[in-house]
C-alpha cells in the first residue's frame, strides 16, 4: 500500500510540474509578444502613435496573462464563401471571405465567431497564410479600446479540425491610437457576449 501511495504522490508531482511549467513557457510566449509590440510602438518608422503620444510613449498596457483565454476552438470550415466587403472606419471596404467558423467553449458560454481570409493578402507570399479575426466582447469601452481588438491566426493544416486561439494575443486596430487609420469594423457575428480581459487594454487618453 504505501508503494501505491508513493507512487500517486509522486505521479501528482509530475502532472504538478508539467503544469507550472506550461503556464510559465505561456507566459514567457505572451511576454515575448507584448516585447515584440513595444518594440514596433517605439519605433518612429512603425508607430502608429501620433507625434505627442510618440514623445511620451514607454509601453502599451496588457492584461494579465490568463491561460483560461487560450482556448481550442473546433473548426466548421465554410466551402465557396461569398467575397464581401468589410465594413471600416473609412470608405475604403477591403475584401474578405468566410474561412470558417471557431466554436469554443469560455467561463461556462460555448461561443462561435468567424475567421476571416483577406483576398489582397491572399496574393502576397509573405501573408497567404493568414488570417484575421476581429472581435469584440463586453470588456469594451471600458477596460479596452471601445472599437474591438483583433486576432492575427494562420491557416491549419490540411484537414485540421481544432485551432488554439490565444486572446492573450488580441491588440488594438490602429485607429485606436491615430484617427488617420482605416480600420475594419468587426462585424455584427464577431461580437463575443462574455468579458475578454485578455490581450491589450485601451490606450490612455483615447
Amino acid at each position: 500500500m504505501k508503494y501505491l501511495i508513493s507512487f500517486i504522490g509522486t505521479a501528482f508531482l509530475l502532472i504538478s510540474c508539467a503544469q507550472k511549467s506550461s503556464k510559465k513557457l505561456h507566459e514567457n510566449a505572451i511576454k515575448d509578444f507584448q516585447y515584440k509590440l513595444n518594440v514596433e510602438y517605439s519605433d518612429k518608422k512603425t508607430s502608429p502613435l501620433t507625434d505627442d503620444d510618440f514623445k511620451t510613449f514607454k509601453s502599451l498596457d496588457y492584461f494579465k496573462v490568463d491561460p483560461t483565454y487560450k482556448v481550442t476552438a473546433t473548426l466548421i470550415y465554410i466551402y465557396d464563401a461569398p467575397i464581401f466587403k468589410m465594413q471600416t472606419t473609412t470608405d475604403r471596404l477591403p475584401l474578405y471571405k468566410t474561412y470558417a467558423i471557431a466554436k469554443f467553449e469560455l467561463k461556462g458560454k460555448t461561443l462561435e465567431i468567424p475567421i476571416y481570409q483577406s483576398q489582397e493578402l491572399m496574393t502576397d507570399p509573405q501573408y497567404q497564410d493568414y488570417l484575421f479575426m476581429p472581435f469584440k466582447d463586453l470588456t469594451n469601452g471600458k477596460e479596452s479600446y471601445s472599437g474591438g481588438r483583433f486576432l492575427d491566426l494562420r491557416l491549419p493544416t490540411d484537414g485540421a479540425k481544432t485551432m488554439v486561439i490565444d486572446f492573450n494575443e488580441a491588440y488594438n486596430p490602429y485607429c485606436a491610437y491615430n484617427h488617420k487609420y482605416s480600420c475594419p469594423i468587426p462585424p455584427d457575428a464577431n461580437v463575443l457576449d462574455v468579458e475578454i480581459p485578455a490581450g491589450v487594454m485601451a490606450f490612455k487618453g483615447h
